[in-house]
């Protein structure tokens, strides 16, 4: 009898990760392998990325997000390792904290550089590749403050915004392609990125701790709670979902988009 769970796996795939160096982007790399995917780890950092795609015997690609060239350069060097792509999860970003007031238009270009223009110079990318193959997945991860965010994230949520519109505009565009394409909206999530930025505001190194107990069921949010959502975007098991945000959060909205709990945004999502 076949395993009526055969459809979540994912062997014989080429899945390509942004942001798979560290934190979020890196869990879905090892679950996405641990499936029987083939990984191209994408980020800036050449060991921590050579040393992820040791470990699941997948491939490194340096990329600088920022950079219109470098991004573009990514999938021609996937296909010319692994001969295909069946799937790209845009985890890497920038969450640089600026408001209203005290954004520089500097500030401003480099997280729509980062946050929006990248995730679809990849999935423009991506396309042309999965075509070849009869389709593909997607998977965008976003955040919860593209739904207004916190003052302090006037840009980041700007440009998260932004990348909600081009999920839900490209899984329509690509739909006759049999491309796929989700997002996931991530509530506030322990990282090593996230670590950093608090204690880079002035929390002291137990900020963690106290940061789960304000939380509704007990903890933030952790790598492991969200790479499964990914994993299954990616599968065959989600063939019918495409152009869906989904929010991945225990927090939940009034009728006006605000919080009941308070929120802040997972750096690096």
């Amino acid at each position: 009898m076949s395993d009526p769970f055969g459809e979540l796996r994912l062997d014989g795939k080429v899945l390509v990760i942004t942001g798979g160096t560290q934190g979020l982007g890196a869990a879905i790399a090892r679950r996405a392998a641990a499936l029987g995917a083939s990984v191209a780890v994408c980020g800036r950092n050449r060991p921590r990325g050579e040393a992820v795609a040791a470990e699941l015997d997948g491939h490194f690609v340096p990329v600088e997000l920022s950079d219109a060239d470098s991004v573009l350069a990514v999938m021609p060097a996937v296909d010319a390792h692994f001969g295909r792509v069946d799937g790209l999860v845009n985890a890497a970003g920038l969450s640089t904290r600026g408001g209203v007031d005290d954004t520089s238009v500097e500030l401003w270009d480099r997280l729509f550089a980062v946050n929006a223009r990248a995730p679809f110079l990849l999935t423009q990318q991506a396309a042309r590749l999965m075509r070849r193959s009869g389709g593909g997945s997607v998977v965008n991860i976003i955040t919860m403050a593209s739904h207004g965010g916190e003052p302090v994230l006037t840009a980041y949520a700007a440009s998260k915004g932004a990348l909600v519109t081009f999920t839900r505009n490209a899984g329509y565009s690509l739909q006759p392609d049999r491309i796929r394409v989700n997002g996931l909206n991530i509530g506030w999530t322990a990282t090593e990125g996230e670590h950093g930025v608090q204690t880079a505001t002035g929390q002291g190194a137990d900020w963690l701790a106290e940061a789960d107990r304000s939380r509704p069921f007990g903890r933030l949010l952790r790598p492991a709670d969200i790479a499964p959502m990914a994993t299954y975007l990616l599968s065959d098991a989600a063939a019918m979902v495409t152009g869906s945000v989904i929010d991945f959060d225990q927090t939940v909205h009034g009728p006006y988009g605000e919080h009941i709990a308070p929120d802040l945004a997972e750096a690096g999502a």
